[in-house]
């Protein structure tokens, strides 16, 4: 299901060219794939969407509708402030996430797929990441996936002393993964492989470490004390045959493996190869729960701004949808005084200017009192079904 920065363009596409679907952003990280979309219908878009799926991984429904979650309305606005909080994150509390959320949407408005409204939900979903940075300690500690993965492959070793190590990957989690090993004190080696050389070459200067060709793999994991690997590829890179003729060449020495990529870069068959440590997404999720005592205490806080801002989203939704109403509302009534002051025209002919100007303001005084209470009413109900009930009602009367 996870949609690559090369797979995104004609993804959205499809999505955006659904008939239910008006608006959409496909946010794949290494923890999810979601779309967020607006609905025309909702079952329809539900079911465009899940054709999408099918479409997307050549599976039938029936084969992953099980792991399938779907929400609407304000459940849909609070998942996607608690994702952009970084609450809804194998590592809680994670950086990178409000820069993936960004992007994706970034992305779907480049190629015309998401509009206004998405942009304004996105847009809050960034502010409230912001906002939950900055008011609570929920990002303390180790607080992204690449953090996570050198933490859990030191508490595995011990201590990375002296150690070489393999980063295979330059992309975001790739170079997030070879800057903090090269933070870390006492590190022997820092060996870079990517699919592209200049990226290899660029992140190894940044960390000083040295480049292998992807031809080269095999010879350098046979020096190497651990592999973290995490590469945008869409199928194994690395295969248990492959790891099982490292390890006749290593004669016994211990290898560990971390990979962290989505989908996986090692064909998890290797973990039950002698010598061979093999630690994925599921272990690394294991790791970050077992560390996160004091900034899961911060969740609570966490979790009272994302229902703060979501009621407030919804407050600014029902603001915009009733200010058309008020406006026509005010329209029709100023259209009413303009064409009674007109059929009194001739009984008005023998006023002078200041007089006229009198009896404009006295009927436009009148107009705005009898608007002043319904109006404000109309306001003070928005984001309620009250205010539903009120326009409905206000459009009935006055045939707007």
């Amino acid at each position: 299901m996870t949609v690559g920065t090369a797979r995104l363009p004609k993804a959205l596409h499809d999505l955006g060219g659904r008939p239910d679907v008006a608006e959409a952003v496909v946010l794949s990280t290494c923890n999810r794939t979601e779309i967020y979309a607006l609905a025309q219908r909702y079952h329809g878009a539900i079911a465009d969407i899940r054709g999408f799926l099918t479409d997307l991984s050549g599976l039938h429904a029936e084969h992953f509708v099980d792991h399938v979650y779907d929400y609407h309305d304000d459940r849909a606005v609070a998942h996607l402030f608690k994702v952009a909080s970084g609450l809804d994150s194998a590592v809680v509390g994670e950086s990178e996430i409000l820069g993936q959320v960004r992007a994706a949407w970034e992305r779907a408005e480049a190629e015309g797929v998401a509009g206004p409204e998405l942009a304004r939900l996105f847009g809050s979903a960034i502010g409230v990441g912001r906002r939950v940075r900055v008011e609570t300690g929920i990002s303390r500690g180790t607080t992204s996936v690449s953090q996570a993965a050198v933490a859990m492959a030191t508490k595995r070793l011990g201590s990375l002393d002296g150690r070489r190590i393999l980063v295979l990957g330059a992309g975001e989690t790739g170079a997030g993964m070879a800057v903090a090993l090269a933070a870390t004190p006492g590190l022997g080696e820092i060996i870079v492989a990517n699919r592209t050389r200049p990226r290899a070459v660029a992140l190894a200067a940044r960390t000083g470490g040295r480049v292998v060709e992807l031809g080269e793999l095999g010879t350098a994991l046979e020096t190497v004390d651990v592999m973290l690997t995490s590469t945008g590829a869409s199928q194994v890179v690395v295969g248990a045959d492959d790891v099982d003729a490292v390890m006749a060449a290593r004669k016994g020495r211990p290898l560990l493996i971390v990979d962290v990529a989505v989908p996986r870069d090692v064909d998890p068959a290797a973990a039950g190869l002698a010598g061979v440590t093999l630690l994925d997404m599921d272990d690394l999720r294991a790791f970050a729960e077992s560390g996160v005592a004091e900034r899961r205490r911060e969740v609570s806080r966490v979790e009272a701004i994302v229902e703060d801002e979501v009621l407030r989203y919804f407050e600014a939704v029902s603001a915009r949808e009733v200010a058309p109403l008020v406006g026509a509302l005010r329209d029709r009534a100023e259209g009413v005084r303009e064409a009674e002051v007109q059929r009194y025209a001739t009984r008005l002919a023998g006023l002078d200017a200041r007089e006229r100007a009198a009896v404009e303001a006295l009927t436009r005084g009148i107009v705005n009192k009898l608007l002043h209470e319904p109006t404000v009413r109309l306001k003070d109900a928005a984001g309620s079904p009250r205010a539903d009930r009120l326009a409905d009602a206000l459009r009935t009367l006055f045939g707007l």
